[in-house]
C-alpha cells in the first residue's frame, strides 16, 4: 500500500501545473455559466435596436392575381372605349411606406432601453467577476490541499522509518513489543490519514476541473501567495459603492423604473403619423388610371382609454419606490460586506501568524526530542508526540493559510477591487 501511495504521488508531481492565472484565463474561455451570461447579454444589446425599429419607417410591397368567373366592361356614353372594370385576370400590387412623426410615447422608450442595455451589461460583469471568484477560491482551496498532502507524506516517512527503527532495536531487545506495536500503529495512522488527504484533494481538484469544463484531473496546481489588499486607512466601501457592478446596476435600475414612468406621463401626448401608398393594376377603373397614390397624415389623441394609464402610473411609480429601496438595500449591504471581510481578514492574518508561530515550536521540538532519543535520553513516546504534533502544526498553518488567503479574496470582492480582467 505504501508503494502504491508513493507511486501516486510520483505520477500527479509529473502532471502539467496549473496555475491560478492560468485556470482564471481558462474559465473566461470555457465557464458555462459565463457563456450563458455573455449569450444573454447579446440578446439585450438588441433592445435598443427594437426601440427604435418603432420610429423608424415602415417599407411594405404587396401583389396579388385573382381569376374572376366572369369580366366586367363598361361601356361609356358616347362611343367611348370601353373601361374593363373586371378582367378575367386581375393582377394588383402596392407599396406602402409609413413613419411616426411625433410619437411621443416612443421617446422614453428608446431611452429606457439604452439603460436596460447598461444594466444587463452590469450584470454580465457581475456574474463574470463572481464566477471567477469561485474559480479562485476552488484554485486555493485545491492547492491548499496539496501542501497538506506533502505535510502527511512527511508524517508517514517519519513513522516509517520510526517503525523500522524500532523493529531493529526490539530484535536487539532494547525496547519492549508494546513501542514496536506504537509505532506501527503510528504508521498506520498516517497512512490513513494520506488516503483521506489525497481523496480530499482529489475531490477539490474535481470541483475546480468542474469550473473549467474540464473532463480530466490531470494537473498540480501551484500555491500562490496570500492575494494582497488594501490598506486598513482607505476607504474601501467607498470604492466599492463606485465599482461594484451590482451597486451600479441597482441605481441604474432605479433610472430605468423612472424612465419607464415616464414613458406613461408621455403615452397623454397627441401623436402624428405618415402613411404614403402606392398602387397599380391591370384594370382601371372607373377613374381610368392603372395606377394611384396616396398621401396620408394622420394625428390621433386619446383623451381617456378607461383608466388604464392613470393604473399604469401607479404600477410604475410604485416601481420606482421599489427599485429606490432595492438600491439602498443594496448599498447597504455592500458596506456591511466590506466591514465584514475586513474584519474576517484581520482575524484570518492573526491566526496565521499564531499558527505560524506554534509550526515554528514544533518543528525545534521536534528535532531537540529527535536528538535526545537518538542520544537515548528521550523515549519513543515523546518522539511519536513531537512528530504528530508537528504534522497537526504544518497541517494547521497551511489552512490558516486558507483561510487568510480565501479572507483576503472575500475583501476583495466586496470592495470590488477583485476583477481578474483579461488583457487583450
Amino acid at each position: 500500500m505504501i508503494a502504491l501511495l508513493a507511486v501516486t504521488l510520483s505520477v500527479s508531481a509529473a502532471s502539467p501545473v496549473l496555475t491560478l492565472q492560468d485556470a482564471l484565463e481558462e474559465a473566461r474561455r470555457t465557464n458555462l455559466d459565463l457563456k450563458v451570461a455573455r449569450a444573454r447579454l447579446d440578446q439585450s444589446l438588441l433592445l435598443s435596436r427594437r426601440a427604435w425599429a418603432a420610429y423608424l419607417p415602415t417599407v411594405a410591397i404587396g401583389g396579388s392575381y385573382t381569376r374572376n368567373s366572369a369580366e366586367a366592361v363598361l361601356a361609356l356614353p358616347g362611343g367611348g372605349p370601353e373601361v374593363v372594370i373586371q378582367p378575367y385576370n386581375s393582377l394588383a400590387a402596392q407599396a406602402e411606406v409609413r413613419q411616426a412623426i411625433i410619437a411621443p410615447s416612443l421617446w422614453p422608450a428608446i431611452r429606457n432601453a439604452g439603460i436596460s442595455q447598461e444594466v444587463a451589461t452590469l450584470n454580465t460583469e457581475y456574474t463574470r467577476r463572481e464566477v471567477l471568484f469561485g474559480v479562485a477560491q476552488a484554485y486555493f482551496s485545491a492547492a491548499s490541499l496539496q501542501e497538506a498532502i506533502r505535510a502527511t507524506q512527511f508524517l508517514l516517512e517519519v513513522n516509517q522509518a520510526r517503525e523500522k527503527d524500532t523493529q531493529l532495536r526490539f530484535d536487539a531487545g532494547t525496547v519492549t513489543r508494546v513501542a514496536l506495536l506504537r509505532a506501527q500503529l503510528d504508521r498506520t495512522r498516517a497512512e490513513q490519514d494520506l488516503v483521506r488527504a489525497r481523496n480530499s484533494y482529489d475531490s477539490a481538484r474535481l470541483a475546480l476541473a468542474t469550473l473549467l469544463q474540464r473532463d480530466s484531473v490531470d494537473f498540480t496546481l501551484q500555491l500562490p501567495p496570500v492575494p494582497e489588499v488594501p490598506a486598513k486607512d482607505e476607504d474601501l466601501a467607498r470604492k466599492a459603492q463606485d465599482s461594484r457592478p451590482d451597486v451600479l446596476a441597482a441605481r441604474r435600475n432605479l433610472d430605468l423604473a423612472v424612465g419607464r414612468r415616464q414613458g406613461v406621463w408621455f403615452s397623454y401626448a397627441p401623436s402624428v403619423n405618415f402613411a404614403g401608398v402606392y398602387r397599380t393594376t391591370n384594370a382601371a377603373g372607373f377613374a381610368g388610371q392603372a395606377s394611384t397614390w396616396t398621401l396620408t397624415l394622420n394625428g390621433s389623441w386619446t383623451l381617456w382609454d378607461g383608466g388604464l394609464r392613470e393604473v399604469s402610473l401607479r404600477e410604475e411609480s410604485a416601481r420606482v419606490a421599489e427599485a429606490s429601496a432595492q438600491q439602498k438595500q443594496v448599498e447597504t449591504k455592500v458596506s456591511q460586506e466590506v466591514a465584514t471581510a475586513r474584519l474576517d481578514y484581520d482575524n484570518a492574518r492573526s491566526n496565521l501568524a499564531k499558527a505560524e508561530e506554534a509550526l515554528a515550536l514544533a518543528r525545534e521540538t521536534q528535532r531537540l526530542t529527535e536528538i535526545s532519543f537518538k542520544a537515548g535520553v528521550g523515549t519513543y513516546l515523546e518522539v511519536a508526540d513531537s512528530n504528530s504534533a508537528l504534522t497537526s502544526a504544518e497541517v494547521s498553518a497551511i489552512s490558516e493559510r486558507l483561510q487568510t488567503s480565501l479572507a483576503a479574496l472575500r475583501l476583495q470582492r466586496a470592495a470590488g477591487l477583485f476583477e481578474a480582467e483579461a488583457k487583450n
